[in-house]
């Protein structure tokens, strides 16, 4: 099982990571993300678009546990 960690500080609402994987997360309407499912089974498809989720994060506020 897998987490999708959020570093609230460090977020700045761009939304690239809703764009890629909005099954997992939001923008809400004061610009701030949530985390629709923070767990995640290994293996799952989810996994693969929160990945991308991560990596797209331009200033690095997302992360896998």
């Amino acid at each position: 099982m897998k987490r999708i960690v959020i570093d609230r500080p460090r977020c700045e609402g761009h939304g690239l990571c809703e764009e890629i994987a909005p099954d997992l997360m939001h923008l809400d309407g004061a610009g701030e993300l949530i985390l629709d499912v923070e767990d995640i089974a290994e293996g799952s498809p989810e996994l693969t678009d929160a990945g991308a989720a991560v990596r797209v994060c331009p200033v690095a506020a997302l992360r896998l546990a």
